[in-house]
């Protein structure tokens, strides 16, 4: 049932580096023909630090691990595209849909595939008000049970930060800060909240991913929070202001459930004259480039 590229399947067998990525950022994320661009981006990044890109979707109720320049672009260009958690697998492909997998998804199916590395944006987390509104992304409960190692610039910064690492905590999933002591914020290089542990090479990395599999126990994930360059973040005092806007519209206007992180995140790029979208990348190349290292220091090919 899962369609693993040639390459990709040929590359995991040899044990050579494979970085996966998600789809959610190009059916989702960015207007066309934005969206195409950074997909083709982001695997010629991958190209260039000699790792294999892994790029994961649902086309027509079959999983796909490793997309040609087609497929891409179905993913990009097709209209009424789902946004697909790990929890709408069975059901998309039950029902032969197509959709663009989110971080819980991409790392299900990577894993099954044998992709240890994945690159993305920013986790999904614990939403602000959780104790009224019982709102925590699904990812967390996924990388609580799922070995892989991924790459982020934090969680998205529109969320509780502090009670995400805190349930992160009690999920026993593994935190490091790449190169810092602090937690990164998404578009921000510092979310205000500490980590205990730093890892500053993609070596140190490998080994703790080493570490974890001599060591068996649960089988959850090690994340590792690469800050977006502080040249390259969005300006602190313009997103607390234009944050603060957000969340008081998004309650004047009643939105709820799976409506609200894409609402908060289209009116921060609305409201910042796409400087957090800009942000947004920033980050997500850095993350794309690292993780692309680490698989390299990873694999024994």
């Amino acid at each position: 049932m899962l369609v693993v590229s040639e390459e990709v399947r040929e590359a995991v067998a040899a044990r050579r580096p494979v970085v996966a990525l998600e789809s959610t950022i190009i059916a989702h994320g960015l207007p066309r023909p934005r969206n195409l661009q950074v997909a083709l981006e982001l695997e010629a990044v991958v190209r260039t630090e000699g790792a294999v890109p892994a790029t994961i979707a649902v086309l027509g109720g079959r999983p796909h691990v490793g997309l040609d320049k087609e497929q891409l672009e179905r993913v990009a260009n097709e209209e009424g595209i789902r946004k697909l958690g790990h929890r709408d697998l069975a059901l998309a492909v039950a029902a032969g849909a197509s959709g663009a997998t989110t971080v819980s998804a991409t790392a299900m199916l990577a894993a099954r595939a044998g992709v240890r590395v994945f690159a993305t944006g920013g986790l999904g987390g614990v939403h602000r008000e959780w104790t009224v509104t019982q709102d925590e992304s699904a990812d967390l409960g996924l990388l609580a049970r799922t070995r892989i190692t991924v790459v982020c610039a934090g969680v998205k910064s529109i969320l509780d930060v502090a009670a995400t690492l805190q349930r992160l905590e009690t999920l026993g999933v593994a935190v490091a800060g790449y190169g810092t002591g602090r937690f990164p914020g998404f578009y921000l290089s510092d979310s205000g909240h500490p980590v205990e542990w730093t890892l500053n090479s993609p070596g140190e990395v490998a080994d703790v991913m080493r570490a974890q599999d001599a060591l068996g126990g649960p089988e959850s994930a090690l994340i590792v929070a690469n800050p977006v360059p502080e040249a390259e973040q969005l300006d602190p005092a313009l997103h607390a202001r234009v944050l603060a806007d957000a969340l008081r519209a998004c309650d004047e206007q009643h939105i709820t459930g799976q409506a609200v992180t894409p609402f908060l995140l289209d009116y921060l790029v609305r409201h910042t004259d796409g400087a957090s979208l800009r942000a947004n990348l920033a980050a997500v190349r850095g993350n794309v480039r690292l993780a692309a290292r680490i698989a390299t220091a990873w694999s024994p090919a």
